[in-house]
């Protein structure tokens, strides 16, 4: 059983313009050499940090508002849920956060994070998925929505330790035998996880978590891994236009997962190095690099990988 798990997916206007085609927008080339990792996965997971509009009124940093094209070509490139729990989520307001729902479900794309209304709450959290009579139950949290209320009527999850602990219960109670919370957190750009990171992964552990996916910072943070949890405390940008040291790439997180005939659960970790590669933020892994075309901050980029633990 293979999960893949991919960092903060942005949208910033350069990358919105060279999407545009016409009256559309297409993005098939800026998935493409990743597509094949998706589809071999049996769950593949994104963390979708814009919201979506029909509107025509697309904006960038500090308010993400994306064309709804790029769900379908999520749907296109194999991903299978988009976490919508982050401080972006409240960008666009109702019809954000209204839109965003209606355009993954519409390309059958699961989500997980914020929600229209309880209701929508109830049946997707925690978002259980099966997969070869293996249960998955995941989990979404953002620290917060960038001081924007969240939508009368609606609902995102924050971090709170009284509430996430009765969600891990719930996950458990629904009988999964993998638990996974992702979570959106820590300081930007800073490329070790904090003390706050730590307290709250061992929280989540110690409360039912197999699994802790972080996301937020924008670079990649370590991972510590053995054969009964993973802990990934940020997988940096899957795309993005940030250009700056750190910020230009970040890791694909295969988990191999296995159920063993008495029901316990072991997994083994591998992260995927993924570089956005101009023009066209095209995300490229390892065997879609040719490392003698491409700039030498690809080369840093991949030393830089190489002396954080776990990876």
């Amino acid at each position: 059983m293979r999960l893949l798990f991919a960092g903060d997916l942005m949208q910033h206007m350069p990358q919105v313009r060279a999407a545009q085609r016409d009256t559309t927008f297409d993005y098939t080339e800026v998935f493409a050499a990743v597509r094949p990792r998706f589809e071999a996965a049996d769950l593949a997971v994104v963390n979708l940090e814009t919201t979506l509009t029909g509107t025509g009124r697309y904006t960038g940093y500090p308010l993400f508002r994306s064309p709804v094209e790029l769900a379908d070509a999520l749907r296109e490139a194999g991903v299978d849920v988009a976490l919508t729990a982050n401080n972006h989520c409240c960008d666009g307001g109702a019809e954000g956060i209204r839109t965003t729902a209606r355009e993954l479900d519409r390309c059958g794309i699961l989500r997980t994070g914020s929600f229209v209304d309880s209701l929508d709450r109830a049946g997707r959290h925690p978002l259980l998925v099966e997969r070869r009579g293996v249960r998955f139950a995941l989990l979404c949290y953002t620290y917060g929505t960038n001081g924007m209320p969240v939508p009368r009527g609606m609902e995102v999850n924050l971090l709170d330790t009284l509430r996430m602990a009765g969600d891990l219960a719930a996950a458990q109670r629904a009988g999964a035998d993998c638990i996974v919370a992702c979570v959106h957190w820590g300081n930007e750009y800073e490329r070790r996880e904090n003390a706050a990171q730590r307290k709250l992964a061992a929280f989540l552990r110690r409360h039912g978590a197999d699994l802790v996916v972080g996301s937020h910072p924008h670079v990649v943070q370590p991972a510590e891994a053995d054969s009964t949890h993973v802990t990934l405390y940020s997988l940096g940008n899957f795309v993005s236009n940030q250009r700056k040291r750190y910020t230009d790439g970040g890791i694909m997180a295969a988990i191999e997962a296995t159920k063993h005939p008495d029901g316990r659960m072991t997994y083994r970790l591998e992260c995927i190095p993924v570089w956005v590669a101009l023009p066209g933020y095209r995300i490229l892994p390892p065997e879609a690099i040719d490392s003698a075309a491409l700039p030498a901050a690809y080369r840093t980029f991949r030393a830089d990988l190489e002396q954080l633990p776990g990876l």
